[in-house]
């Protein structure tokens, strides 16, 4: 009698082969491999009676020139430009696009994924919850082509993945905060949990309180709620009060961050430059309008699109026949502008010039 609970980990251990060949065997795609593998694996499924589950059958070897695209929020200003470069290449070569929406929430990213194989997708694009790993690997070892659109699964080098070099980038916007004379950095951010470009940037902070500033990161990391802008001005406050006479500024996660704590900031009555320096992720159109500018990261969020979509329609194609995952990190750029000049070294330098 079938094992129901056979996996596909099951078959390819018993067959000595990757499970990426399983995979590829059972949507009948044999370039590359030898006779006497495909023998072995298929005398294996017998032995075994494994039969794939309903989503590797679903499969379909006839192509539908459409892929799925599921964005955690998609009235972000930075998926906006993921979903353009997508829709570019897509568009390009002959593919449409199904876009959803989860507003980073698992149920709804598991129930959209599910349908968008219902819908018979040739591959999908996910920039995902970071709740649904298992799965997601899962559908990729049973043959899905998938690509993971700036945020990677904390189990690794499993699906291809392209992201920023979140921690490079914010470890060395700490260090030019240094170098500029900030003393206390606070970073505020939404929950990390489950979202890598999150902790992986929250981790580059820590390290660079610790190796720069001589400082425990944890003591100065405020999570806040996006819905609650009281929330931001209370840690804001206790920030400010905490490290009177010292220079301090603020690094933020992300941009929707960044706005809360500009707002706070305003609604408190500080002077940035002068009373906290602000620095952070993104590089949104309003970051250069507020008073002298906002320094921010500037992340390639189109060239993510386009390189996910490039990746993910190789793979559909077989053009990219490499087994191992593709990792690409796109390098940040860190925009400098009025928001972390310090004021007062500002005047001692201007002071200098005019002697």
């Amino acid at each position: 009698m079938k094992n129901e609970k056979l996996t596909i980990d099951d078959v390819a251990r018993q067959a000595g082969v990757s499970k990426t060949t399983i995979s590829r065997y059972l949507n009948e795609k044999y370039e590359y491999m030898s006779e006497s593998t495909r023998r072995k694996i298929e005398k294996v499924v017998e032995e075994l009676e494994y039969r794939p589950n309903n989503i590797a059958r679903s499969l379909k070897a006839q192509q539908s020139k459409v892929i799925g695209c599921v964005i955690a929020d998609i009235g972000s200003p930075f998926s906006a430009y993921i979903v353009k470069g997508i829709n570019d290449v897509c568009k390009e070569k002959g593919y449409q696009v199904f876009f959803v929406n989860t507003d980073d929430n698992e149920d709804d990213e598991m129930e959209s994924i599910q349908s968008l194989i219902a819908q018979q997708v040739d591959g999908m694009i996910i920039n995902t919850s970071g709740r649904n790993d298992k799965y997601l690997v899962e559908l990729h070892e049973q043959g899905m082509p998938i690509v993971l659109a700036d945020r990677s699964l904390k189990i690794k080098n499993k699906i291809d993945t392209v992201t920023t070099n979140n921690y490079e980038v914010t470890y060395n916007s700490l260090a030019f905060l240094k170098e500029q004379g900030y003393e206390k950095v606070a970073f505020f951010t939404e929950d990390i949990d489950y979202i890598s470009s999150r902790y992986v940037r929250h981790a580059a902070y820590l390290d660079a309180m610790a190796a720069l500033f001589d400082s425990n990161g944890n003591k100065y990391t405020y999570y806040v709620d996006s819905n609650a802008i009281e929330l931001c001005e209370k840690y804001l406050k206790e920030f400010m009060e905490k490290n009177k006479g010292k220079e301090k500024a603020i690094f933020t996660v992300n941009g929707v961050t960044l706005l809360h704590v500009l707002t706070a900031i305003q609604k408190l009555g500080y002077e940035i430059g002068k009373d906290i320096g602000v620095c952070g992720f993104d590089d949104w159109g309003w970051a250069s309008l507020i008073a002298n500018g906002i320094t921010t990261i500037m992340q390639q969020s189109y060239e993510n699109g386009y390189k996910c979509a490039e990746i993910l329609l190789g793979r559909i194609g077989n053009e990219i026949k490499d087994e191992e995952p593709i990792s690409l990190e796109l390098p940040a750029e860190l925009i400098v502008r009025g928001s972390t000049t310090i004021q007062g070294l500002h005047d001692d330098a201007k002071e200098r010039v005019d002697e």
